[in-house]
């Protein structure tokens, strides 16, 4: 029986992925910054534990309260929606320090026991937004584009010792809380040069047909966690899929 740990489970993708890897048999190691094990299932195959990937100190408890794994799902993430023109450079750093630095130290964390073991699985999260243009999202598409080239590297870097290196690139989910989450660090960044470009963007998101459900995720984190043929990239969701083979 084999481990997961999936970061950022408390909504979203990773809450619907941790039920999936637990549904398929799996351990589940679910991890948050504020533990809340009621959103998930009660059971012995799934522990729920605080993680916050922007603290080295929280990454190590995290791990030696983990154990052994054999499959890292990178999911934890911030949104960001806005003019890059008005975004601080203080909020760009707090959206890299997730979504990039943050991915990158889990990385660097869980490698060393994967590498002696020779085995083990890595997903990182992106985002179909580096598929393919997308205008106000700048700074977003930047920290997860980063970890697209990170990833493509660190997978021929680990191939030797038989440790994988993959991508999940989810498309654009209604259904998440990616405003919500984001509201507070999003205020103010559509500006009134910007706001008639921004209303023509939603419209045209609400207008939307194919969208990416958590489950669609899900079973891509899935896919990836157990391929054996060598793929690195995994688009998730019906718009991610079509912009994947469009690109």
């Amino acid at each position: 029986m084999k481990t997961v740990l999936i970061t950022g489970c408390s909504s979203g993708y990773g809450l619907e992925t941790a039920r999936y890897f637990h549904d398929q048999g799996w351990n589940v190691i679910a991890t948050m910054r504020t533990p809340r094990p009621e959103l998930l299932p009660e059971s012995p195959r799934m522990r729920v534990i605080a993680l916050d990937v922007t603290r080295a100190d929280s990454i190590a408890a995290a791990l030696e309260q983990a154990g052994p794994i054999d499959v890292l799902v990178n999911n934890a993430g911030v949104g960001l929606f806005g003019a890059f023109e008005a975004t601080p450079m203080t909020t760009i750093a707090d959206v890299f320090a997730t979504n990039t630095f943050g991915v990158m130290a889990m990385n660097q964390a869980v490698i060393p026991q994967f590498r002696e073991r020779r085995s083990g699985v890595i997903v990182n999260v992106t985002s179909s937004a580096t598929l393919a243009p997308f205008p106000l999202v700048a700074v977003y598409t930047a920290s997860k584009t980063a970890i697209e080239g990170f990833t493509e590297s660190l997978a021929l870097e680990l191939a030797g010792f038989n440790v994988q290196a993959k991508l999940v690139e989810p498309g654009y989910g209604p259904s998440t809380q990616f405003a919500a989450n984001g509201a507070e660090r999003m205020a103010g960044l559509v500006t009134e040069p910007y706001a008639p470009f921004a209303e023509q963007i939603f419209a045209s998101l609400g207008q939307s047909m194919a969208v990416t459900e958590a489950i669609d995720v899900a079973q891509g984190v899935f896919r990836a966690a157990t391929d054996t043929t060598g793929q690195l990239r995994f688009p998730a969701g019906a718009d991610a899929v079509a912009l994947a083979q469009a690109s």
